[in-house]
């Protein structure tokens, strides 16, 4: 593939020499452009473009730092306007619309729960979120809105994250109840991972390969046999955004879901079950990828809200 003479690309590779020359990656007008741009440019998902086939080096590695620009780069932008919005005297949550993304996160906060209701037989009574981050939008919305009687703990390596975050509920009558905050390396939390009926990994959480395969491995040691982990992951050009979850990469879980967004919503979400008991059933599953292992491998619209087609699904069922 030629990838770096591919239009797209180009333009894609121009932002992120624009955005790599910035002076700080803090919120801005020049910040807030390029980054829109950027985002604009990633969405289309008519194209024919994998980025797992890029064998041009310099592409490859100019996505990889581009990943990690936008990461530091929406860390940023959570701390800011989660500093505004915790700074109001009466109830913040009820500001969080102030939030350039927030209408992104009740549609992807939906999607998910949508998602993982098809494969949960009663509703979690308390979920884990890894890398809940300065602004933990879908521990608020899930809890506010779908899960009305769920304890959510998050884990954030990162003390001022989570007092920026415990702020933005502490007033909330409800939510300062449900939501537990803990400072923590995902890779030091070991005891009471298994207590957990489903486990979010946030996109943010490991911006490469090997350091997103080690948080899985890890969860994958101490979740209990038949948790669910929900994780995103991004698909066609979107994955110059953010880092790609391949089911290969879950060993250990049978994966039940990969589903890629054709709408504003950035991130794939990938639906994970832990394999149960023994070691032994876990190393069988090990270095197999799921397209081996599944007697059901289809990719199909799933219907919206209004009856329109616009995303894409693939659905896994394993061998019995």
């Amino acid at each position: 593939m030629a990838c770096e003479n591919n239009l797209v690309v180009k333009q894609i590779i121009d932002l992120y020499s624009q955005i790599s020359n910035l002076e700080s990656l803090k919120p801005s007008k020049s910040v807030d452009t390029l980054f829109g741009q950027l985002v604009s440019t990633c969405l289309p998902t008519d194209t024919d473009i994998d980025v797992t086939k890029i064998h041009d080096d310099k592409v490859k590695d100019m996505r990889s730092h581009l990943i990690k620009l936008c990461g530091e780069a929406e860390g940023y932008l959570e701390q800011h306007f989660s500093t505004i919005i915790g700074s109001f005297e009466d109830n913040p949550l009820n500001h969080l619309h102030m939030f350039p993304y927030y209408n992104n996160y009740l549609k992807l906060s939906e999607l998910e729960f949508d998602l993982l209701s098809q494969h949960i037989s009663h509703v979690p009574t308390k979920i884990a979120f890894i890398g809940s981050g300065p602004m933990p939008l879908t521990s608020i919305v899930l809890a506010k809105f779908h899960l009305p009687n769920t304890t959510i703990h998050n884990f954030d390596i990162d003390s001022q994250a989570n007092t920026l975050a415990s702020s933005l509920v502490s007033r909330d009558p409800d939510l300062s109840k449900r939501m537990i905050f803990h400072t923590t390396d995902v890779l030091n939390a070991k005891k009471g991972l298994d207590q957990y009926d489903v486990v979010f990994l946030a996109a943010l959480v490991g911006m490469d390969k090997e350091s997103k395969v080690k948080a899985i491995e890890h969860l994958e040691k101490h979740m209990a046999p038949g948790a669910v982990l929900m994780l995103r992951s991004a698909h066609g050009l979107r994955a110059f955004l953010y880092p790609i979850v391949d089911s290969c990469d879950l060993k250990g879980f049978e994966v039940l879901t990969i589903y890629h967004p054709s709408d504003d919503v950035v991130n794939s979400v990938v639906i994970a079950r832990k394999l149960g008991g023994s070691s032994e059933a876990r190393n069988s599953e090990i270095g197999r990828c799921v397209v081996m292992s599944c007697n059901c491998s289809k990719i199909h619209g799933i219907m919206n809200s209004r009856g329109m087609m616009k995303n894409m699904i693939e659905e896994f069922s394993t061998v019995e």
